[in-house]
């Protein structure tokens, strides 16, 4: 059950902080996650936090990223967040934590010469490159641990990459192609073979732009929650995706800079990785299936003609691995 937004910020705060006043709170952005709600904290002495509320009461989220920063900490040479506090107050769970040192690729990233773009992008690569390089037994979701090891509940592939789906269904802001999910589901089952091949990595599982950090000395990243030990390929799938709508000229350049990153960190991009991309075309397109009312708000297109779009590329997508 969902709870009020700002009352879960209040609770949260005074569970973890009860003797320090708080200046001010203030949003962090736009965000399609219902499910949290995430503020910037000043505080009356100058410092500053962020608090992350699950205002859905699920708490497996939140778990995650608890395990998962310590251990990157330890063992990914990337650079992560501080946890201040974690816990729940009530039955909402929340994890505060300090401000990332350095600057987020979000702001600039748009501002940036191509040039820029492509050194800080093979950053990145090299960065993925060192949280892949934490290899396990099985795929499977991360339920606890800390820097001594990771508790992962485990799967083969197939069926972790279900949940993966499963999981953006329940976030979805609109069930209007909830179709498309059961689709996308039975094309993953049918390409189980190609799939269960897949390295078993760490991997982050939103490395977008406003979740990627950079300083002098290190590249690293924010918001673990949904890190999983999955295929390393989507992961490099995602980003290549993002860095091709910058066109086909600027798009090759930046994709090129990344793995060039990633190889040099990795000594080889994954195994398979071809094999398995078009079956992660499909599922990456799930993203704008479940958020389309969304979506549409930030397309130079009616609703009308985004929709033909977007169900011509999803049935050409399925059409390729159906």
């Amino acid at each position: 059950m969902m709870v009020d937004g700002t009352e879960a910020v209040e609770a949260a705060l005074t569970d973890a902080f009860p003797a320090r006043r708080v200046d001010e709170l203030s949003g962090v952005g736009p965000s399609w996650n219902d499910a949290n709600r995430t503020v910037r904290v000043e505080f009356a002495d100058g410092d500053a936090a962020f608090l992350k509320v699950a205002v859905d009461g699920d708490g497996s989220r939140i778990a995650t990223e608890r395990a998962v920063i310590p251990y990157a900490d330890a063992r990914c040479d990337v650079a992560v967040p501080t946890i201040l506090a974690t816990g729940a107050a009530g039955s909402t769970p929340y994890l505060v934590t300090a401000p990332m040192d350095g600057a987020n690729f979000h702001r600039p990233w748009a501002d940036w010469s191509v040039d820029e773009r492509e050194r800080e992008i093979e950053r990145v690569g090299a960065a993925l490159a060192a949280i892949h390089a934490r290899e396990f037994d099985r795929h499977g979701r991360i339920v606890g641990g800390g820097a001594g090891g990771l508790t992962v509940e485990t799967d083969s592939w197939t069926e972790t990459l279900v949940a993966e789906i499963e999981r953006d269904r329940r976030l979805a802001s609109t069930d209007r192609y909830d179709r498309y999910f059961d689709e996308v589901v039975e094309a993953v089952r049918a390409n189980a073979d190609v799939l269960d091949r897949a390295p078993a990595t760490l991997v982050h599982g939103d490395p977008a732009m406003p979740n990627v950090f950079r300083t002098d000395a290190a590249t690293g990243f924010i918001d673990w929650e949904i890190a999983h030990v999955g295929d390393p390929a989507r992961e490099l799938h995602r980003v290549e995706g993002r860095l091709r709508d910058w066109g086909d000229a600027v798009g090759d350049r930046l994709v090129s800079a990344f793995r060039e990153g990633y190889r040099r960190r990795a000594g080889g991009l994954p195994v398979g990785r071809e094999e398995r991309a078009p079956v992660y075309d499909a599922v990456r397109l799930l993203g704008t299936a479940g958020f389309f009312d969304k979506h549409v708000e930030h397309v130079d297109a009616s609703p009308e003609e985004a929709a033909e779009r977007f169900e011509r590329d999803m049935e050409r997508r399925l059409d390729a691995v159906r």
